[in-house]
């Protein structure tokens, strides 16, 4: 794991070099997706070239501010929560912008959770537009564990002034690689990194995900972040939808599951909500109608299947002899990488018109592309696909596992772009 890095350690360090549109770069993604580790591998291989710069874990309890950087220059600093502040953000750029002037080839600072300095948009903004004024060749990192549209809040814009790099949740490919899993494996423990040494005790993978990942996704990014009038039915849904990944429910049925009242508005806007922190998406029925697509009952779908496991209380396997229970696995494990994939102008929904399903449709512009999934080796084609295509004559179909589909490693192996614009 230590000499593996994501292929966007390059995009990383590229952005940070162009000289011709300096921006700030904003590394946004879901917890333990691996943004620091990313921005750390960054940091390592520009300070190799003789760019200087330095990691600030701005929600980092332990010591005060010290020397900021007096030390090695891709060391964490740690920060005295008490001064997560305006002033205290003000006073690290100053003297980032000292380094930056002082160093031939400037320096780069990169802010890990930003998102916990009261208004810091409005100041980075301020900081940020001086910096242009005066030709400061600072170059700025800032992280967060939300996408950039929650980070940011309503009240201030940083448009124009930063590049976003989108951290997505770990795929097949980088977890075999990094981790030595097989297939079977990441279709269970998902694709998190920080939790990958631990699959071997049940019970540590376990408390990891939900201590590690579960709650700081509610008490600390969407708390933090937005306005959440019913914060204890909001954490119920964090752990109910889990229990419903694959599957196509009404807001009334998940309402009728909840303790606290809440009505089907609020609960789509929570559900809205935990699809921006990476937890669960809740894919609309494609008609070809928006007005349709937003009026449907939506089907869940985790955006990473060691949520869907760790709260089911099963092992591997177990979970590998309840078939049921293994096929929303998969299915679950498909809709997550072709969410997580996703490139702009594609929508996800699924399709279905009783007694005839589709599990996914992936669609952009006029190429739509209607999926089935299989997690038995025999399971055979069943009539929603050709009743699908019936329904939309223009669009292609694409059977996956099964003894005729594509094998589920060589899915997961190509983002959903690939399929939609392939030939099959």
């Amino acid at each position: 794991m230590n000499s593996f890095q994501r292929p966007l350690v390059d995009d990383l360090v590229r952005l940070l070099t162009d000289e011709l549109t300096p921006r700030i770069v904003a590394v946004t993604g879901p917890r333990q997706s691996g943004k620091t580790t990313l921005v750390r591998h960054a940091l390592r291989r520009l300070q190799a070239s003789g760019i200087p710069g330095r990691h600030i874990g701005v929600d980092d309890p332990q010591a005060g501010l010290g020397e900021p950087f007096a030390a090695s220059e891709t060391a964490t600093v740690p920060i005295d929560p008490r001064l997560r502040n305006a002033d205290w953000l003000v006073g690290v750029w100053d003297r980032a912008r000292d380094r930056a002037w002082r160093h031939e080839r400037g320096f780069v600072l990169a802010l890990d959770e930003i998102q916990y300095v009261e208004g810091w948009s409005a100041v980075v903004k301020g900081l940020w537009d001086r910096d242009r004024e005066t030709g400061c060749p600072l170059k700025v990192i800032v992280l967060g564990s939300a996408p950039w549209s929650l980070l940011t809040g309503r009240g201030e814009s940083l448009a124009g002034r930063f590049m976003p790099l989108d951290v997505r949740h770990w795929s097949l490919q980088e977890m075999v690689i990094a981790f030595d899993l097989t297939l079977n494996e990441y279709l269970f423990f998902g694709g998190y990194p920080g939790a990958a040494s631990l699959i071997r005790d049940m019970r540590m993978w376990r408390g990891y995900v939900v201590n590690a990942i579960i709650a700081p996704v509610f008490g600390r990014d969407i708390l933090a972040l937005t306005r959440v009038d019913k914060p204890a039915l909001m954490r119920q849904l964090v752990d109910l939808v889990p229990e419903y990944s694959g599957q196509i429910v009404t807001y009334t049925n998940l309402v009728g599951r909840l303790r606290d009242a809440g009505n089907v508005t609020t609960v789509g806007h929570y559900l809205d909500l935990l699809s921006d922190a990476g937890i669960v998406a809740h894919l609309p029925n494609y008609s070809g109608s928006a007005v349709r697509r937003t009026r449907s009952s939506p089907k869940l779908n985790v955006l990473n299947t060691g949520l869907m496991t760790a709260l089911s209380g099963y092992s591997l396997d177990q979970a590998l002899a309840d078939r049921t229970f293994w096929g929303r696995v998969v299915e679950s494990a498909i809709g997550a990488h072709l969410h997580n994939t996703l490139e702009a102008a594609m929508s996800l929904s699924y399709w279905r018109d009783d007694p005839d399903e589709v599990d996914f449709v992936l669609a952009q512009g006029p190429r739509v592309l209607g999926i089935e999934v299989k997690s038995g080796t025999r399971a055979r084609p069943g009539r929603g696909l050709q009743a699908f295509k019936q329904r939309f004559p223009k669009a292609r179909t694409l059977l996956v596992g099964g003894e005729r589909g594509v094998p589920l490693n060589e899915f997961l192996a190509e983002p959903a772009s690939h399929w939609l614009e392939g030939d099959g």
